[in-house]
């Protein structure tokens, strides 16, 4: 499976310009099977989702959609949704054989997420051309028993607007995440200023079963990530250290 992770500047609450901006982008990737864009991919992380909340089936879905449709590719990052009354971080997931979507569910009250957003009761897995994939969102990445691997994944995906002051916390623990999972891990960050005056160096990265980059972004700087992973190789590596075997078992509630 070939990997395209866009690290990106964003234009601040401003829908119609990332699309146009990430249009070109996939216009101009080559070959690829997934595309991650970052957190909040149209808007930038805003605390005012009564300005830019979409429908859940509203005109970044449909872009999604036609994206996938047209380049034959699965595509997926997170955008503000309004449905029943509440608001979410929707990472969608929209491949040409079908959509599926995971609602953030660590809401990151250092900037009031949770006073504006519903959080999300459901961990998700989807699966795409036989590799299965856990969608998380940015500060989900602090809590590794939420995103624990149960053996029912093979690649963990995280978009986020991590801000550069906790740079060394992203890198570090995507690495862990890797380790501890035995599984690819893709961080895909925003780089730039966003209208609240937060820095993102960006940092984004594709790791393998290892927590070893297969591909890593320049901080500050717009990168298209690309990297190949191998469902075999992963499968090798965890026959020859089965260390799930080991692992504790759990439920959340």
């Amino acid at each position: 499976m070939k990997i395209a992770a866009l690290q990106s500047t964003l234009y601040w609450q401003d829908r119609d310009a990332n699309l146009a901006y990430f249009g070109d982008l996939i216009e101009n990737i080559g070959t690829a099977d997934v595309v991650v864009l970052p957190e909040m991919f149209t808007t930038g992380f805003s605390m005012a989702p009564e300005h830019i909340a979409e429908p859940a089936d509203g005109p970044t879905l449909h872009w999604l959609r036609d994206m996938a449709q047209q380049h034959q590719i699965a595509i997926c990052g997170s955008v503000a949704v309004q449905e029943n009354n509440n608001y979410y971080n929707r990472f969608y997931w929209v491949s040409p054989e079908g959509e599926s979507y995971y609602d953030k569910h660590h809401l990151f009250r250092m900037a009031g997420e949770h006073k504006h957003y519903a959080a999300g009761m459901e961990r998700k897995i989807v699966e795409y051309q036989g590799v299965r994939i856990c969608l998380q969102v940015c500060y989900d990445l602090r809590f590794p028993v939420y995103c624990r691997n149960r053996n029912d994944y093979d690649l963990l995906i995280f978009v986020a607007n991590w801000p550069e002051a906790r740079r060394h916390a992203w890198s570090s623990l995507l690495t862990a995440r890797a380790i501890e999972n035995q599984s690819y891990v893709i961080g895909v960050n925003r780089v730039g200023e966003d209208g609240n005056g937060i820095n993102y160096s960006g940092d984004s990265v594709i790791l393998d079963y290892l927590g070893q980059p297969v591909a890593n972004a320049t901080a500050n700087t717009p990168t298209i990530l690309s990297a190949d992973i191998s469902l075999a190789d992963l499968q090798t590596f965890r026959e020859k250290f089965p260390a799930h075997l080991d692992a504790d078992g759990f439920e959340l509630k």
